[in-house]
């Protein structure tokens, strides 16, 4: 089986995302797709799945010229794909969702007891072990992940596309994908892998196929033979730059704030830790250990039961996350910026104001563009947004320019304390640099930058110091040397020892 895309092109309203781009995928083979945000992989899996038609070019299927018109044409042929943002349904059960084209039935009902139990063994192949009958909607976004790899394998598909499928998954997690993965191919699957992380891509993939401006940069070329360094050049079209050092040095004075045996109603106990002007203070932790819901603590998203928040030395406590934005002059980039960082429906102009919608309203509440415009511009090209004009809608971005999208807000809003959480999940490698010259220059600003990431190298490259969480606790505190293998044995050190009193 050998899906062929030749010479596609597919062009929006001021944007041609495709522009003569080929691609060979073979049954048997993991074949990477990487490229910059905007390179334009989304839009050729979309081409693929039926979800956009090309404006020109051909698709063939052993030879077969394929019309693909929606998606139940990718899916009658057998073509699954696993998107990097969840397409379950949150109120339906496990079960329901990996089966929902084939729900058994009985006598016209839904059999419940046959659907929990071909879900079960689904299930067991994605490595969870979880009741079927359990609905999604209480699951963890790796959970969901897996969830949607078992409902993929349900179809028995020929062909498989994994856009970003590690992006929320710990390491543990994502090496159980990565064996099942591996067996799919070795039974046959033709598997496109989609993923911004180098070295996963170098460990796990056959052949690599690299999109550039919407071109094809580097066509199906063996993963034997290339570097990292190669790949690099061959997705940004020059050798990578190291990143910068930070210019400034953190105040020492009185912290800007300040955590004295906290507890919170998401389960954190005796938190304690102090954030100065000017640091950028780590807290890393893997999936599950506590430091989102820390952060929604801080923020008036959940209850401090005990212990204080100083912010310069006051006790302060934020009320809800306006409150946390106008008094305490704090702000937060959020991991999910697709439904918290950012409003997609709404130009780029729309969201960057929106922190100061209260200062920008007229008399009577409303909102002049001109005003918003004035705010929107000047942080648009200090951050570099790729965008014909701050009235695109934010929904037709990059995801590594709707961070930055996200990231403007805050700067337009003037917080003194950001909290910025994974802040290059999904983000090509380029854009990663580009976000980590952004967190180190507010940062020498004078900025107070407390940085919550699962990314051991973007931690130890960006953090003045860490803090280690496990199981909703502050484990140790580690002054960073910037040496990556002194500083992993110390952080996975710090993970399973007791929690500092």
């Amino acid at each position: 089986m050998t899906l062929v895309l030749e010479n596609i092109v597919k062009s929006f309203p001021g944007v041609r995302a495709l522009n003569n781009a080929s691609l060979s995928l073979n049954a048997g083979e993991i074949h990477a797709l990487m490229g910059e945000n905007g390179a334009g992989k989304s839009t050729l899996i979309k081409v693929i799945t039926g979800v956009h038609t090309a404006d020109e070019g051909t698709i063939t299927l052993d030879g077969r010229a394929l019309s693909l018109t929606s998606p139940q044409d990718a899916i009658a042929l057998g073509i699954a794909v696993v998107h990097q943002e969840r397409n379950l349904i949150p109120h339906f059960s496990i079960a329901e969702n990996i089966l929902l084209e084939r729900l058994p039935t009985k006598n016209g009902f839904v059999d419940f007891a046959r659907a929990n139990q071909q879900a079960k063994l689904l299930l067991a192949k994605v490595g969870l072990d979880l009741d079927p009958a359990m609905s999604v909607s209480r699951l963890s976004v790796a959970q969901m992940q897996m969830v949607e790899i078992a409902k993929a394998l349900n179809r028995e598909s020929k062909v498989l596309l994994l856009d970003e499928p590690t992006a929320s998954l710990t390491d543990g997690e994502s090496e159980t994908l990565f064996r099942l993965v591996r067996q799919l191919r070795d039974n046959g699957t033709a598997i496109l892998f989609v993923s911004h992380k180098l070295e996963e891509v170098l460990a796990l993939c056959d052949r690599i196929t690299v999109l550039r401006d919407g071109q094809t940069a580097l066509a199906g070329a063996p993963i034997a033979q290339m570097s990292r360094s190669a790949l690099i050049e061959a997705m940004i079209g020059r050798a990578e730059t190291p990143a910068l050092r930070r210019k400034g040095v953190a105040d020492t004075g009185t912290p800007r704030l300040q955590a004295k045996s906290l507890a919170t109603s998401f389960g954190h106990e005796n938190i304690n830790f102090s954030l100065h002007r000017g640091e950028i203070l780590g807290l890393y932790g893997l999936v599950g250990a506590g430091r989102t819901e820390l952060a929604r603590a801080l923020l008036g998203l959940g209850r401090i039961r005990s212990g204080e928040l100083l912010i310069d030395g006051e006790a302060k406590q934020a009320r809800s996350v306006k409150d946390a934005i106008k008094r305490l002059r704090l702000g937060y980039v959020s991991e999910d910026r697709k439904h918290e960082g950012v409003i997609l429906s709404q130009s780029i102009s729309r969201n960057i104001s929106s922190t100061v919608w209260d200062r920008l309203a007229n008399g009577l509440g409303l909102l002049r563009k001109a005003s918003e415009d004035a705010i929107a511009i000047p942080l648009a090209e200090k951050l570099a947004v790729r965008t014909p004009s701050v009235s695109q809608l934010v929904g037709n971005l990059s995801g590594g320019n709707q961070q930055k999208v996200s990231f403007a807000k805050w700067l337009a809003a003037d917080v003194d304390i950001l909290i910025i959480d994974e802040p290059t999940v999904g983000v090509d490698v380029k854009a990663k640099a580009y976000i980590h010259e952004i967190i180190n220059g507010l940062a020498d600003d004078g900025m107070s930058i407390l940085l919550i990431s699962s990314d051991m190298p973007e931690m130890i490259a960006i953090a003045d110091r860490l803090l280690v969480m496990h199981d909703f606790a502050i484990q140790g505190e580690i002054a960073n040397d910037r040496n990556y293998d002194s500083m992993s044995r110390r952080i996975m050190s710090a993970i399973h020892t007791t929690p500092i009193a």
